[in-house]
Parts: C-alpha cells; sequence; structure tokens
C-alpha cells in the first residue's frame, strides 16, 4: 500500500503530464500538419486554373500564347490558380508544385510558374535555375506590383494574368528594358522611412547576435547568423520536393526544377 506522501507525489506527476500535453498538443499537431504534404491539382495543361478564376476563352487564348512561345524557345511557363495554400506560404506551395510538375527542361531547368491564391491573395512567380538571369527576383516583383497587382484589386483576374504573363514572356524575349527602368524607378521612390526602420532593424539584429556569441562562447559555442537567400525578393527558398510529374491531357513538365527564384505579392 502506497504512503500518502507518494500517492501525493504521483497525483503531482499525473497533473504536470496532462500540463505539459496540453501545452504541448497544439504545438506538435501544427508541426505535423506543416509537416505533410499539400496536395497539388493535376498539370493538365499550360494553364491551370483549379479557382476557377479564367472564362473558358482567357484559358484558351493564354494556352495557346505559352504554347507558341515553348515551341520556339522551349522555354516552359505555366499559370495556376488554386483555391487554398493549405496553410503554407505562397512561397513553401509554388516552389514545391513547381517541383512537383517539374516544369521546364531537365538539362536547362528552363520553367517558370505564376501561381495565384486567390482566397489568401497572393500571387507569386516562382522562376527556375536556368531562366534566374533573364527573368530576376526584382524583375518578378515589378511584374506583380505593376502589371498584375493593379488588376487583381479590381477583381479582373484574366487581365492581371494576362498582363504577367504578357510582361514575363516580353522579358524572356529579351525585351527587359521597360521592364528595368521601372525597377529602377521603384528604387527611386524607396520611402525613407522605410530605410530608417531597416538600418534600425538591421542594427538590433547585429547587437542581439553579438550577445548572443559572447554568451556562447563562454559556453564553449557560437552562434551563427544566417547569410541572405538566393531569391532576394521571394522571402527565402522552400525545401526540396521531388514529386512525381503529372500527365492530364498528355502535357507534361520537362523534369525542370527551381531553388526558390523569383518574388511574391499580395493585393
Amino acid at each position: 500500500m502506497r504512503s500518502p506522501g507518494a500517492a501525493a507525489r504521483c497525483d503531482a506527476i499525473a497533473r504536470l503530464g496532462l500540463l505539459v500535453a496540453l501545452l504541448l498538443g497544439p504545438i506538435l499537431g501544427a508541426v505535423a500538419a506543416h509537416a505533410a504534404e499539400p496536395t497539388f491539382p493535376p498539370l493538365s495543361g499550360r494553364i491551370v486554373d483549379a479557382a476557377g478564376l479564367l472564362a473558358p476563352e482567357a484559358k484558351v487564348s493564354l494556352e495557346a500564347k505559352l504554347k507558341a512561345y515553348e515551341d520556339k524557345t522551349s522555354d516552359q511557363i505555366v499559370v495556376a490558380t488554386i483555391p487554398s495554400l493549405q496553410d503554407r506560404t505562397v512561397e513553401d506551395y509554388a516552389n514545391r508544385l513547381f517541383r512537383a510538375w517539374k516544369l521546364g527542361q531537365a538539362k536547362t531547368n528552363n520553367g517558370a510558374l505564376l501561381l495565384v491564391a486567390p482566397n489568401e491573395r497572393k500571387v507569386r512567380i516562382e522562376v527556375g535555375y536556368g531562366l534566374e538571369g533573364a527573368l530576376t527576383d526584382a524583375l518578378s516583383k515589378v511584374i506583380i506590383t505593376t502589371a498584375i497587382a493593379p488588376r487583381f484589386k479590381t477583381g479582373d483576374y484574366a487581365g492581371g494574368i494576362n498582363a504577367g504573363v504578357d510582361a514575363m514572356l516580353s522579358i524572356l524575349s529579351g525585351d527587359a528594358e521597360e521592364w528595368h527602368r521601372k525597377a529602377e524607378v521603384r528604387r527611386d521612390e524607396a520611402d525613407p522611412g522605410q530605410v530608417v526602420l531597416f538600418v534600425i532593424l538591421f542594427l538590433v539584429i547585429l547587437v542581439v547576435v553579438y550577445r548572443m556569441n559572447r554568451g556562447g562562447r563562454r559556453r564553449g559555442g557560437f552562434v551563427v547568423l544566417p547569410g541572405p537567400s538566393s531569391g532576394g525578393w521571394s522571402g527565402g527558398v522552400s525545401g526540396g520536393f521531388d514529386g512525381g510529374g503529372f500527365s492530364g491531357s498528355g502535357f507534361t513538365g520537362g523534369g525542370g526544377s527551381s531553388g526558390g527564384g523569383g518574388a511574391s505579392g499580395d493585393w
């Protein structure tokens, strides 16, 4: 028979275990949900309108435009609209979708994806490795902010998508001078207040890291400040995902991949 003291200790341990379970349960659930792979629509063509934003004639016109460009250059551009990002960032979802569909050619990685998530009001241009030199992060951002987002704000999804596709094809065809000028204008119009805020935030981070490094060295370790990501406008490179390609309607990706280059925006 257990003594009253032992029983009390067991009861306290049980209560503590229950408390830990209650505290960690939601966190572990969120981690598990995030770890689960998202589901993707099948790659049924160069226009995958899973969110139902485009009229049939708009889809046919865009499909023909992208097919003609791919036949001429082998660059594979795909437009996708989705009903949900499935609790992921637009950067992560777009990169995983790009890799699952394997857009572009395997040897040249010359694919690009224009992704629209209307429920979250997010849009992203994801660029394959082989096209990053032409369709840069800065130019992708300018396309979103000047060609796509203003039309989306008025509910003109077809117009925004069409304008975005035209801009992407223009830049990839070598006619990027106009878009470079727009990129320069955006830099010239930077808000001084935002610049000051960025400098202050950067200095605060440096001080925090310096203090952490000093503390780490006293304990025999150190803290490393992460370096910049290759996708300057993208907000980070997503983890790798090598899903199998889809073959809906006979259209498939060519085996290409993306490292997170491109840009994101909202409206």
